[in-house]
């Protein structure tokens, strides 16, 4: 079944509070790292965070990445990796390797 039909801002509203859902989500379950998520579905955290301060650059709207990372991780992202980031495992560190040459 093909999406409905739905305006400029109908289909903006939505699509925050999907992005709103999944930073929520991603901040419940700080117990996924990163690593996995990137070697999984190849984007983390992180990324999420570059793409938001890309957005508001392109808006006109300076964002540091810190203050991106802020954002997503809901607290400073020292903080978030005191709390929470585990050392990758050499499996993960490989599994990534060969999936991100170069990253």
């Amino acid at each position: 079944m093909p999406a409905p039909e739905m305006d400029d801002a109908t289909r903006t509203e939505l699509e925050a509070a999907a992005f709103r859902r999944l930073v929520q989500h991603l901040r419940e379950r700080s117990d996924v790292q990163n690593i996995d998520l990137m070697n999984l579905a190849g984007f983390c955290r992180n990324c999420l965070s570059k793409w938001y301060r890309a957005a508001a650059e392109e808006r006109g709207v300076a964002l540091s990445d810190p203050d991106a990372r802020e954002i997503v991780y809901g607290m400073p992202y020292k903080d978030w990796q005191a709390l929470h980031q585990k050392e990758a495992t050499p499996e993960q560190k490989a599994k990534f390797a060969a999936a991100n040459p170069g990253h």
